[in-house]
């Protein structure tokens, strides 16, 4: 049953999206009255590549979130197949998870609901007051507002929290096909200027994304450069019409002004080549609640540059690959050689190594591996 729209709230949080509804759950846990719109209607659609890391699901966990094991798929590592060469490793530190987005999200909606969270969807803000927000079907007083409005966010806008440090963009466009899921792992083909993600999300279902700079490359171009994977889709239906998103790689400058805050890609965004978005959403979302519940944003502002740190070295180091392509191959080369090496870069990415084993066992192996090949 709709909520009626309250006329004040201690917090107003713009957009239901996964970062949105985990701000609402841990801010509830913390005693806060919260509201959340959204203009859209639940459960709530986005390209990505559905495939949640174990720090992810560990991130839900902390938030109560319960996923449903009819909905979801559990793949132990990660695979780089392309050049030839593949190699894979497992996590170090437990499984992930592959969902469609939709149920995730329907997830999410069902902890907030619990933790009496008001969800107001349909419901358009159209700017801010001096005292909180104007929706399209009134005014709400509030302590605090939470722009959770994605990418293109329109409360990064209205708080002047526009000024980005770096930002850069990518394309990515989605479809899902009815095929049992032939690997463990989640699948990251390397081609030429793009790469394809294949998630495992259900015993009879797989999520296959095609990510490049080109804004014009669509599935069905770059599947035929790969051939295996092409081979292995060839008989297999497709149940969703292709969808396309943008994938930022965002820094602002600063993620909060006077008692505006963003959380999620509203707030800066690594590419989606980490798989980390979602978790790190999640994780901003905790981060909000312990510096209201304090009363200071600068602790979430340190919080936010920390979170964001091993994701946006992580993306800048996979991303070398796709720029180059003498790299590319060297470097798949060297890890199928020495899987040793990709094991620990998958530790460091799930933030199950330290930064000097990285360095030791990893980046000092991988560099004498591509300048000897």
């Amino acid at each position: 049953m709709p909520h009626q729209i309250p006329k004040q709230t201690d917090v107003f949080i713009v957009g239901g999206g996964p970062a949105g509804l985990a701000a609402a759950i841990a801010l509830r846990g913390q005693g806060f009255g919260v509201t959340v719109a959204d203009p859209a209607l639940p459960p709530i659609d986005k390209t990505c590549g559905e495939g949640l890391m174990p720090d992810g699901l560990a991130a839900l966990a902390r938030l109560g979130v319960t996923l449903n094991p009819q909905h979801s798929f559990p793949f132990r590592g990660i695979r780089f197949v392309g050049g030839g060469s593949s190699v894979d490793a497992s996590f170090p530190n437990g499984t992930g998870a592959g969902i469609r987005r939709t149920h995730l999200h329907q997830s999410l909606i069902d902890r907030a609901e619990d933790t009496g969270a008001t969800l107001l969807w349909g419901a358009r803000v159209k700017g801010l007051s001096g005292t909180g927000v104007m929706l399209n079907g009134g005014a709400v007083e509030c302590r605090w507002v939470v722009g959770a409005d994605g990418e293109n966010s329109r409360v990064r806008q209205w708080a002047g929290l526009e000024n980005a440090r770096s930002a850069s963009l990518r394309f990515g466009f989605r479809r899902h096909y009815r095929i049992a899921p032939w690997t463990d792992c989640v699948e990251i083909y390397w081609g030429s200027g793009c790469q394809i993600y294949v998630t495992p999300i259900g015993r009879d279902e797989i999520c296959v994304v095609a990510i490049s700079r080109n804004s014009r490359l669509r599935l069905d171009e770059v599947l035929p450069m790969f051939p295996e994977l092409s081979g292995r889709l060839q008989s297999a239906a497709a149940t969703t019409t292709e969808r396309g998103a943008v994938s930022a790689t965002r820094r602002l400058a600063r993620v909060y002004r006077g008692r505006v805050v963003l959380v999620g890609d509203a707030s800066g965004s690594v590419d989606a080549i980490t798989g980390e978005g979602l978790r790190l959403g999640f994780e901003q979302g905790m981060a909000l609640a312990a510096a209201l519940a304090d009363g200071d944003l600068r602790t979430y502002a340190a919080a936010h540059r920390q979170l964001a740190r091993r994701p946006a070295f992580m993306a800048a180091l996979m991303l070398s690959m796709d720029r180059s392509a003498w790299l590319r191959r060297r470097a798949l080369r060297a890890l199928s050689s020495e899987p040793r090496i990709f094991a620990t870069q998958l530790a460091m990415h799930v933030g199950a190594a330290t930064t000097a084993d990285f360095i030791r066992r990893s980046m000092l192996p991988l560099g004498r591996h591509i300048l000897t090949a």
